[in-house]
């Protein structure tokens, strides 16, 4: 669901970690501890492995240390601001095959969903995710994927091709995104303003998202070091 999501996806980012997204239920929770046992991996900060934490939203972090990839980061989460739940998750997923190893991704849509975050390296990632899925399957416009395409693409010149390109599906995104009724009319700067207001809007979002998680990982962290409350 992470950075190494994003290189399947085609949109090459170097990452020192692996996220997972996972159903927090005692039965996984069983399976992932015992693969992270073979993986010598142990807990790295707070907070502690416990369903309760990842329903709440805040993600475990965890060290391998096992001989191969010794000082690798696994990190877990089991919801995300803005994200759907795991099981719609799951159903929507993309499957590949890594020398012979089925690997499952989050879908386009919900990991560009996923990377709407306050964090200044996740809207880059957004831009290029949707470029590569253009460039993909450019000579194949399902409808699927122009309703995708107009609804996410963050860069000004491919958003204007879109819309001259797809004015009928450009109107009706329009309706619910200005920044496509920016590029209907070829209005680069007003794109740009409208680009950055969803910007601001997402990031205001997960900051709201993240005041309450932060207070409860300050206060784990206290706990921890024996400083109470």
């Amino acid at each position: 669901m992470g950075g190494q999501a994003c290189v399947f996806y085609g949109a090459a980012e170097y990452s020192r970690d692996v996220d997972f997204a996972l159903l927090a239920e005692e039965g996984n929770l069983a399976k992932l501890q015992k693969a992270l046992d073979e993986l010598e991996a142990a807990v790295i900060a707070v907070p502690p492995f416990a369903a309760e934490y990842l329903d709440q939203g805040l993600a475990v972090h965890f060290r391998c240390q096992v001989q191969g990839i010794a000082g690798l980061r696994v990190d877990v989460m089991s919801r995300m601001r803005g994200v759907d739940d795991f099981e719609n998750l799951w159903d929507r997923r993309t499957t590949i095959e890594v020398d012979g190893l089925e690997i499952d991704l989050l879908s386009l849509p919900d990991l560009v969903q996923a990377k709407k975050t306050q964090r200044a390296k996740d809207w880059p990632m957004i831009q290029r995710l949707v470029e590569a899925n253009w460039f993909q399957y450019r000579a194949e416009p399902s409808p699927t994927r122009i309703s995708f395409w107009l609804r996410e693409c963050r860069t000004p010149t491919l958003l204007a091709e879109l819309a001259t390109r797809f004015p009928g599906e450009a109107g009706i995104a329009g309706k619910t995104r200005p920044a496509v009724l920016e590029a209907l009319s070829g209005d680069f700067p007003g794109m740009e303003t409208r680009l950055e207001e969803e910007r601001q809007v997402e990031v205001a979002a997960d900051k709201a998202w993240w005041e309450p998680l932060r207070k409860e990982l300050e206060a784990l962290r206290r706990k921890a070091h024996g400083k109470g409350e």
